[in-house]
This record gives C-alpha cells, sequence and structure tokens, in this order.
C-alpha cells in the first residue's frame, strides 16, 4: 500500500459509520492509522469513547517484562492513552532483537523462537487491565488446547479468540469451544484467506465461488455482502479490510444485513 491510503481508508470508514477498528503492531500502520484518529476527533467527526479500538501484542513483546512496553509503542504510534481490547496476536513468542526486528532469524537463518509460555503473557495482560491501558484482552490465532490453558488462568475473561474462519476453513469445533466458554469469535479473513486454504483442493476465490455468486444474485447483495452477513448471522465479530472508499461503504451497508443471510456452508 502507498503512503495515506490506511489514513484515508480510515477517515473514509469514520466517515460512514464504522466504529470499530482492528489492528497491529506488526502491520507497521499504526503511526498512520493514529493520525487518522487523531484528526478524525479534532474535527468533531468523532469522540475517542466513540471509537472501539483493537490493536495486537506482537510475538517479540510476549516475554512478561516486555508486555507492557510492547502495548505502549502502539499507545504511543496511534496517540492513544488507552485500547479497547489488546490481544496476543500468536501463541508462538519469537526472540526480541530491537523493536523493528519483527521476525528475527539465526546464523543459518532459521526462526529464533521464545520459549515463553501463553499463560504468563496472559498474567502480564492482565496487568494493563489493572492498570487501565486496555479495557479488556483476549487472544488471536489460539487453538483450543491452547485456549484452555489461558482459561485455567484467567483472572480476566478472555474477551475474544481471533481466528481465521470463512466457509472454506471449517473451524467449527474451536467454534463451538469458544462459544461454551462465552469467548466472542472474531472473523479474519473473512471473504477467504489470501493464501490458499490448508485443507481445501480448489483453486477458487472464495469471492469467486460460482454459489457465493448465485446467492448474491438471488438475494440481491455483492459476493462480499453474502459473506460478512455469513459470520454476523452467526454471531461473529467480522472484521473485513478494504482501502477503497466504495467497498468501504459496501461493507457497511451489511449492518443491515437480514435479507443476506444464508447458510453458506451447505452450499460451498
Amino acid at each position: 500500500m502507498q503512503h495515506g491510503e490506511v489514513q484515508n481508508a480510515i477517515r473514509t470508514a469514520i466517515d460512514v459509520g464504522y466504529r470499530h477498528f482492528d489492528g497491529a503492531f506488526i502491520y507497521k500502520n499504526e503511526k498512520e492509522i493514529g493520525e487518522a484518529y487523531r484528526a478524525k476527533i479534532e474535527d468533531g467527526t468523532v469522540k475517542r469513547e466513540d471509537l472501539f479500538i483493537t490493536t495486537k501484542l506482537w510475538a517479540a513483546f510476549q516475554r512478561p517484562e516486555r508486555v507492557e512496553y510492547g502495548l505502549r509503542l502502539s499507545l504511543q504510534a496511534l496517540q492513544l492513552d488507552y485500547i479497547d481490547l489488546y490481544l496476543i496476536h500468536t501463541p508462538t513468542a519469537v526472540q526480541y532483537k530491537g523493536d523493528d526486528d519483527v521476525f528475527p532469524r539465526g546464523e543459518n537463518n532459521e526462526p529464533l523462537f521464545d520459549d515463553i509460555s501463553p499463560t504468563e503473557t496472559w498474567k502480564a495482560m492482565e496487568r494493563l487491565v489493572q492498570k487501565g491501558l486496555t479495557k479488556s484482552i483476549g487472544v488471536s490465532n489460539f487453538n483450543i488446547q491452547q485456549t484452555k490453558a489461558i482459561l485455567e488462568v484467567a483472572k480476566v475473561p478472555i474477551a475474544t479468540n481471533q481466528i481465521e474462519n470463512h466457509p472454506y476453513l471449517d473451524q467449527s469445533q474451536l467454534i463451538n469451544f469458544c462459544k461454551s466458554e462465552n469467548i466472542l469469535i472474531t472473523s479474519h479473513s473473512p471473504l477467504g484467506s489470501p493464501d490458499k486454504p490448508r485443507n481445501c483442493n480448489s483453486d477458487t476465490n472464495l469471492l469467486e465461488d460460482p454459489l457465493v455468486k448465485e446467492i448474491a444474485e438471488a438475494k440481491g447483495c455483492s459476493p462480499a455482502q453474502v459473506l460478512i452477513a455469513y459470520h454476523l448471522c452467526q454471531g461473529f465479530l467480522c472484521i473485513p479490510k478494504s482501502v477503497r472508499p466504495s467497498r468501504i461503504q459496501q461493507n457497511f451497508q451489511v449492518s443491515n444485513f437480514g435479507k443476506c443471510c444464508v447458510n453458506v456452508d451447505t452450499k460451498v
């Protein structure tokens, strides 16, 4: 993306009516996003409390003594005093080799993982809630066993598990487990993964899937709207991404999603 695209997209989204924004340290665009938040707050379009802002702790900051530092880097870039929801981005930690070395490698180009349990990271995350630096905490890309381990030590509830979730990827066991523990599912890549699904032999792009297009035509929606509605109708939080104003507007219109609801799983 060119510099300014993300900032313009955030400004457009706020003007359209979006109030929840999902980001992460690893995306390396928090400064640009923070400028957009500040501009829309200063021009009176929104107040800080109108926005629900999520960001994520990167793997290099998962040692307990670095968790708060990781969040403060994001807060500084975003020009915020607190985050609404802070997630452990991945259960796998990497060694800290500097703020900008997000994928550290050794002499033989091997990834430098760090031996730190997510449960220890979680305890440090809970202290962020106590300090008022974030209102809630959660996890991302955690499987059932990893989520269970957090539940065994958690004093602050797991607000959400953000996972790749779409009709080409069966996550039913994980979803059912999280629901049983009152953990909200947040669907990332809701329109299909940019990479080919690991458990699917089809080369079809989900947005181009003939059945999705057939449903969209029958419902008077776009394929993207049908897929977003698929998540919303099941009670998932859905975070599609786009920098194109027309698609930002189109995706937001699914807030009135009843007409687009369909059990895509039975068809795709």
